[in-house]
């Protein structure tokens, strides 16, 4: 039996043999050893971008950290960024190494989310990006079918993604951008595809952000934007059995659940290659027609606290 405490690339490693969490299906030392099995793949896409991670400790329900704790060691790398809707500086982990990946590993740090920028540049994001839900209780194959509705609305703007499950119950659409365009511009251009994908099928989709509007369709969430994070590629989530993002081709989506991608399964699948840098399109100038359209569409969260206010003053009336 292996010890219980051990060491790689000079991180000391303990409790490996300690479940993950309850229902997990998997050790701490499973999370270890699949971050290292896939390092290679995951490390490109956390690099140079601020980390959010979802960690879970013995007793404790998960949480997101996103401000490096005062015992992290002095070699892990740092970047501070401003954040407006806190006021205060946050000291992210830039997770650039496989000894900073480890170590974080050793924290029990399960999810890894990186932002849409890098600290090379924090006003224009290096992805476009489309989140699709499917429904409460819905099958997992309603937001296949989004998926490909946010494709068509790509591609009739000229423009290309990836795809890859999201590990939990819905998929993610990446599409690389050349630099060139703006947070808020980016911003405004996914409202667009997400209200274009909404068009071709509003039976299916909807870009509903308070959920009683959504009346049992898949939400196209177009948030995902500015200073967001999204879970990375590769990165296991918070959920019985482990699961993990995936990516996964176009012509396959039919053919797969979220649950055949897991910290178990991931490496015999993925082998030496890696999906996500193969599937992904060059970067891309953003269309000029989405912009405009998605400067006409008001911010979700914005529109949806307005909706609340007036609907609890109307519910007041009523009374």
């Amino acid at each position: 039996m292996a010890a219980e405490k051990e060491e790689r690339d000079g991180v000391p490693l303990t409790n490996l043999d300690q479940e993950l969490f309850p229902d997990a299906g998997a050790t701490k030392r499973d999370l270890v050893d699949y971050l290292d099995a896939v390092r290679d793949r995951i490390i490109p896409v956390l690099r140079d971008r601020p980390l959010s991670v979802v960690r879970v400790l013995r007793g404790q329900d998960k949480f997101m950290q996103k401000n490096l704790p005062k015992y992290t060691p002095e070699w892990v790398p740092r970047t501070k960024v401003w954040a407006e809707a806190s006021h205060r500086e946050v000291l992210y982990a830039l997770c650039n190494d496989r000894r900073t990946l480890l170590w974080f590993a050793n924290q029990r740090a399960v999810e890894y989310h990186p932002t849409l920028m890098t600290t090379a540049d924090h006003d224009h994001p290096t992805h476009l990006i489309m989140d699709l839900d499917p429904p409460e209780g819905g099958a997992f194959s309603l937001a296949v079918q989004a998926a490909r509705l946010v494709r068509q609305a790509l591609a009739d703007a000229g423009m290309d993604g990836a795809v890859k499950t999201s590990g939990s119950k819905g998929v993610h659409v990446f599409v690389p951008l050349d630099g060139t365009a703006a947070t808020w511009d980016v911003a405004a251009a996914t409202r667009a595809v997400a209200a274009r994908a909404e068009r071709l099928d509003p039976a299916l989709a909807t870009t509903a952000f308070i959920r009683e509007d959504r009346h049992g369709k898949v939400f196209l969430d177009a948030t995902r934007s500015g200073g967001a994070s999204v879970v990375a590629a590769y990165s296991p989530r918070v959920r019985p059995g482990v699961p993990v993002s995936f990516p996964v081709a176009w012509d396959d989506l039919d053919d797969v659940t979220p649950a055949d991608f897991t910290v178990h399964t991931a490496p015999r699948l993925l082998g030496e290659r890696d999906p996500w840098a193969s599937a992904m399109p060059a970067p891309q100038k953003l269309d000029a027609g989405l912009v405009e359209e998605g400067h006409t569409i008001p911010v979700a969260r914005v529109a949806a606290m307005h909706e609340g206010k007036r609907r609890a003053r109307a519910r007041r009336e009523a009374d």
